[in-house]
């Protein structure tokens, strides 16, 4: 199975006072995902600025395209993408 992982850094230096509101839309876009089968995981980082996920069976263009549609998209400071191949 192959797989993107896409790692999000969020600038925490200028959060919006709404903040709490877009991380609860954040979980709405996530959970849809993953009901949807296209996020296998999502990973918060210990450092409170961003998360890590993992979708599969689409290919990195879907996934930028996702990627724009989420909520804390506008607070980006940062996105890498790298395309994983799942051992078994």
């Amino acid at each position: 199975m192959n797989c993107i992982q896409a790692i999000l850094t969020i600038d925490t230096e200028n959060l919006p006072e709404n903040f709490q509101e877009i991380i609860k839309h954040e979980q709405e876009v996530v959970a849809k995902w993953k009901e949807e089968g296209i996020l296998e995981h999502l990973f918060l980082r210990q450092t409170k600025n961003g998360a890590v996920l993992i979708f599969k069976d689409i290919d990195e263009v879907k996934v930028k395209e996702l990627m724009k549609t989420l909520p804390l998209y506008p607070l980006k400071k940062n996105i890498e993408y790298f395309a994983l191949i799942k051992q078994f």
